[in-house]
Formats: C-alpha cells, structure tokens, sequence
C-alpha cells in the first residue's frame, strides 16, 4: 500500500474528520471568548478594581516610559506583561468552563441514549393457561367416551 493509499484511508475515517470540525469550531469559538472577555469581562473587572485595564497592564524592563503596552512592544522595550497574561487565563477559564459544559452535555444525551429501553412490543392477547388447556383436554376425552 503506497503512502497516499494509507492517507487516503487515514482521512476517510469518521474521527478525523470529526476532529477536523471539532478544531474549526473551536478556533471560532476562540474569537468569542476573546470578545467576551475583552468586551464584557474586562471592563466590569475594570470597574470593580477602579479602572484598571488588564490587557494594558505592565512592567517595563528597560529604559524608556511608555504610556500603553503596544506603544512598548512597538518600540521593541522589554516588558513584563502580566496583563495580557492574566486576560489569556481568563480567556482559557472560560473556554475550558464551556468544553467541560459541552462534553458534559453530551455525555448525558449518549448516556440516555444507551440506556433507553427499546419500545415495548404490543402485547399479545394472554392464551389459556396450562390448567384450562388440561381441563379442556379432559372434557373432551370425556365426551368422546360417552
């Protein structure tokens, strides 16, 4: 089998391309929660600790005053960004908040899924039992003797 034959199967398999979606997806999501932690979160954090923007948030290492954290790294000084730093974990907080949410959601739909009993079967009309059977057996020796 030739290397692009072995690809070919390699790719055709359903969790590679559930992986694929999966990566897609979650790169989108990434943007999301960039947002929402830029947009929503930051500020109300901003607020609550008097104004302080985390993303902008530094220590330079090297000569010079810089008033924001891009015009320092624009002018290549070394920086202690523990802002940024401090927005990237919140920023994976969350992120890993909704996959534990996700995978926990989805575990719950297998879960009942595996578990579902298949739909009950109609119910055959119950026959005699083994006693009426016998008894009728009986009567019927009965007349064919008389």
């Amino acid at each position: 089998m030739s290397i692009l034959d072995e690809f070919r199967s390699f790719i055709a398999k359903g969790n590679v391309m559930d992986m694929a979606v999966g990566i897609i997806i979650g790169a989108a999501f990434t943007g999301i929660v960039s947002s929402l932690v830029a947009d929503l979160i930051n500020p109300v954090i901003g607020l609550i600790t008097g104004g302080i923007d985390f993303s902008n948030v530094f220590v330079n290492l090297g000569d010079g005053d810089y008033t924001s954290l891009a015009a320092a790294r624009e002018a290549g000084a070394p920086v202690f960004a523990y802002g940024a730093f401090i927005t990237a974990v919140i920023n994976f907080l969350i992120i890993a908040w909704v996959v534990f949410l996700l995978v926990k959601m989805v575990n719950r739909v297998k879960e009942t899924a595996l578990h579902k009993s298949p739909p009950a079967a109609k119910a055959e009309p119950a026959g005699p039992t083994q006693e009426q059977l016998l008894a009728e057996i009986r009567d019927l020796l009965k007349k064919a003797s008389a």
